[in-house]
């Protein structure tokens, strides 16, 4: 038998794994070291989830502190005091005058899969058990978990995987228009509307007119609102979170990638005063537990996330990496492959005319990671990118760009 890959490497097929150029091997600041020897600079933060750069080494030593202080320790049936202090952090950033209370999970699909049921329990306990519906975006991305993956508004196979989407309802990102007329329809069976302010795949920002209309619907309808800043949150584009920009405040909010810089498999459901009073009221327990959510080194991962988010200045950091990337997309748009740009932030997308997945694998070749999106590749640099970084992007990109139209 000839010998096998041992890992089951995602989304590529079994014929690509274990590949040298693929496989890596050390990674620092902004670059990422391959097995061939090669370094590349990462120009998507990880999988958008690295913002402070590759080896911070103060998240990297509470982790470790955690380790040998705490090792293991659980949130079934139980606490502990680093859960309590990552989550009042959280509350602190998110703003304690909106959210309540933290429920935390393991990544940003199994955030979405307890939501869903969050927000269903939360309209039983109201007295609308029927409200089972969850609407989400068309071109959404939220994960591949089953709940998380009937949510995602792209055609990724969910019917061959037997995905249930008998609950879940999708509607165009453009405006209000379709949502209103879902709701006239079916409001009544709306458990709650989900929004990425941008949408992740494609780096579509959602629009103004439907995130101001959200308020209104809300009243009318009886809906919860549900920010996905899973992608989007820790500067990513801007504010800390893309939500406090918004007019309307969501009943939940849902973070992670950005919210232990990488470092740990983590995320968090951050639940409105108002939505915890429900649960309160009639003491009811949701169904809901991880082994390892809320384990004491994630915790202390989110902790010191969000001191370095304060050392570094992030805010500033994220407007600053923004104006800069900003004017490479502008100065891009002259190339015959480039036919705009989107998205928010450091969160964005150059369109092309084609060829994305083709841009991808030159510009890996050349030094440099990109991930493709439909007609686009994404670019997501670290908010702690330099003027160095910026102009070996731009020179990476140019040459990309050349060798594909040649």
């Amino acid at each position: 038998m000839p010998e096998r890959h041992p890992v089951w490497e995602s989304l590529i097929p079994p014929s690509e794994y274990g590949r040298p150029d693929r496989h890596a091997v050390a990674a620092q600041g902004t670059r990422v070291r391959f097995a061939d020897g090669s370094w590349a600079l990462c120009a998507t933060s990880g999988l958008w989830n690295v913002n402070l750069g590759y080896g911070n080494t103060a998240i990297a030593d509470a982790v470790a502190e955690s380790l040998t202080t705490a090792s293991y320790l659980s949130l079934f049936r139980g606490g502990h005091d680093l859960a309590v202090r990552a989550a009042n952090a959280l509350l602190a950033v998110c703003g304690p005058e909106q959210y309540g209370r933290v429920l935390f999970s393991t990544s940003g699909g199994a955030a979405n899969d307890v939501m869903m049921k969050l927000v269903r329990h939360c309209q039983a306990l109201r007295g609308e058990e029927r409200r089972q519906v969850v609407v989400g975006l068309e071109g959404s991305y939220h994960g591949l978990t089953y709940g998380a993956f009937s949510l995602t508004g792209e055609e990724l196979g969910q019917r061959g995987y037997g995905v249930d989407q008998r609950a879940v309802r999708h509607v165009g990102h453009h405006d209000e228009t379709e949502l209103e007329t879902l709701l006239a329809r079916e409001g009544h069976r709306v458990a709650a509307v989900v929004l990425e302010p941008v949408l992740g795949s494609g780096a579509y920002e959602v629009s103004e007119r439907l995130v101001s209309a959200l308020g209104r619907l809300r009243a009318e309808h009886g809906f919860l609102v549900v920010a996905d800043e899973v992608a989007t949150g820790f500067g990513r584009t801007g504010p800390y979170f893309a939500s406090q920009d918004w007019p309307v405040r969501p009943d939940v909010l849902i973070t992670s990638k950005g919210l232990t810089n990488g470092t740990c498999a983590a995320s968090a459901v951050v639940v409105s005063h108002e939505i915890c009073e429900d649960f309160e009221r009639a003491d009811a327990v949701l169904v809901h537990g991880e082994t390892q959510a809320g384990a004491p080194s994630s915790c202390a991962a989110v902790l010191a996330t969000v001191e370095e988010m304060r050392r570094l200045g992030a805010s500033e950091l994220a407007a600053r990496t923004s104006a800069r990337l900003d004017k490479l997309l502008e100065r891009l748009t002259a190339h015959a492959m480039v036919t705009g740009h989107r998205g928010r932030g450091c969160f964005r997308a150059l369109e092309l005319t084609g060829q994305s997945a083709e841009v991808m694998a030159v510009a890996r070749r050349s030094g440099l990671l990109v991930q493709s999106g439909p007609g686009c590749v994404q670019l997501v640099p670290a908010l702690t990118y330099t003027e160095a970084d910026f102009d070996e992007l731009e020179a990476l990109l140019v040459s990309t760009l050349d060798e594909v139209a040649a």
